[in-house]
């Protein structure tokens, strides 16, 4: 009955049916990691605001004492140590091993993103409270420093904007693969923020951590280690932002100011 050649020709048509188009792997693949990736960051950056806005207070966290606070350290620590490993050439070759098939190179920046809103989501969901709170703003205070932390953040998402959107949220990594283009970044931002001075991104990302209305010794820990994170860590991407752009980052340099802007000159943009 099989070599009828009608049912020999029915069957082909259902199994050519039934055959995913041409690409179609590659596009769950693309649609997958981003819809995952910006979910992490989504939820990394609410859990973020959240947990800071109490102090580190309100965390899941419930790590018993004395560990609580080696827990709390490490939570701190595999952020900043991570993350700048991952931008070396060795974590580089990591971010593309990470997706295995062909198109690991294409995703590793959406792949760093992920990690690293899984890192952000551990640290504030995970910390344990230490339970002391130290103060609680009240009132007109309150309510004046709810509005200076709400400024930090829009300045950190319009630092984050001038630098490159599709790079900072994992974007770039997977629409380049649903358009099966090579990534390609975007320019050494100049723009901006970035007229005032170079880091405005862990800047702005300080200041979230010093306008909180709750302060507890939990906060006081986390904002003193980033701080210092975000004054050091720039060097390193300095470093590479003068081995990528050479004379024209240097020019730059010398025009624009690290971290404190400057308003005794005025500031062109790099050439």
């Amino acid at each position: 009955m099989l070599s009828d050649p009608r049912i020999s020709g029915l069957l082909r048509l259902i199994m050519a049916a039934l055959r995913p188009p041409p690409g179609a792997g590659r596009i769950a693949l693309a649609l997958g990691m981003g819809a995952l990736t910006h979910l992490a960051f989504a939820a990394g950056v609410l859990a973020m605001i959240t947990a800071m806005f109490f102090g580190m207070s309100e965390s899941l966290g419930r790590v018993p004492q004395p560990w609580a606070w080696l827990a709390n350290a490490f939570l701190i620590a595999q952020f900043p140590l991570l993350h700048s490993l991952l931008l070396t050439k060795t974590g580089g070759r990591l971010l593309v091993r990470l997706v295995p098939g062909p198109h690991g190179a294409t995703l590793s920046t959406t792949t760093y993103a992920l990690i690293a809103s899984l890192q952000l989501l551990a640290l504030f969901a995970l910390w344990t409270p230490s339970g002391i709170v130290w103060w609680r703003a009240e009132g007109g205070i309150f309510w004046t420093i709810c509005a200076a932390y709400a400024g930090a953040w829009l300045l950190l998402l319009k630092a984050s904007f001038d630098a490159g959107a599709e790079v900072q949220s994992g974007a770039l990594g997977w629409m380049s693969l649903m358009a099966r283009i090579k990534p390609r970044f975007p320019d050494m931002p100049t723009l901006g923020l970035f007229r005032v001075i170079r880091q405005p991104i862990y800047v702005a990302f300080a200041l979230t951590l010093w306008t909180v209305p709750v302060w507890t010794p939990d906060q006081l820990l986390l904002a003193t280690s980033y701080t210092a994170y975000c004054l050091l860590a720039p060097r390193l991407k300095e470093r590479r932002f003068a081995a990528r752009y050479g004379a024209r980052f240097a020019r730059y340099r010398a025009k624009v100011p690290y971290a404190l802007p400057s308003f005794n000159r005025k500031h062109d943009n790099a050439q």
